[in-house]
């Protein structure tokens, strides 16, 4: 590709990411069921460490947008967003007629660090009930399975360090984890039969 198509498709990306969250958090709002916990007992004992946050986030955001530069063409990246786009489809269906919330008392109360402040900044938009499955750990998936041809298993690591990071700032259940990556594999699945 062209210089000029890697800075179309990344400024693409970022409109996409951007305008991606507006639905994530009209789900917030406009979820049809009683949110419900699904907290096992192995959930409690996960303790709490807000440094993975730097993980969660800041980890996050720049390996999504790195994709952008193995894209062959400017008609692969429109496949792979509208990957992406399925992906977020199939969150918005959980999180709006199966809602899950983790408790309240896992949130950030007194913050006492950089790191909780950050977490306590994500947590402002990111709200407890669209706990399951795990989008974080669902689009790390639908990210690292893109990314394997180029990069080979050490990719691998993405999706694990974001699950880990989950669990230890208690943003998800240890259930949501498998589910999120599940669900991760299956949209690429759908991804690749298409294309």
């Amino acid at each position: 590709m062209k210089p000029l198509d890697y800075f179309i498709n990344l400024v693409m990306s970022v409109i996409l990411i951007v305008g991606v969250y507006q639905f994530y958090f009209w789900c917030q709002r406009n979820y049809r069921a009683q949110p419900r916990q699904l907290k096992l007992a192995v959930d409690e004992k996960i303790p709490y460490q807000p440094r993975w946050v730097w993980i969660y986030s800041g980890l996050y955001y720049p390996v999504i947008v790195y994709i952008n530069f193995v894209m062959e063409s400017p008609g692969q990246f429109l496949h792979v967003a509208m990957s992406y786009i399925i992906l977020l489809a199939f969150q918005m269906c959980f999180f709006v007629f199966f809602p899950v919330t983790t408790p309240l008392h896992w949130r950030v109360g007194e913050t006492r660090g950089r790191s909780e402040r950050f977490l306590a900044f994500v947590q402002k938009f990111d709200s407890p009930a669209n706990s399951f499955p795990s989008m974080h750990t669902s689009v790390a998936t639908l990210t690292a399975l893109h990314l394997a041809p180029h990069l080979g298993p050490m990719v691998w690591l993405f999706p694990g360090l974001i699950a880990l990071s989950c669990l230890f700032t208690k943003q998800h259940y240890v259930i949501d984890l498998p589910a999120g990556a599940g669900l991760g594999w299956l949209v690429f699945q759908v991804y690749r039969h298409l294309v």
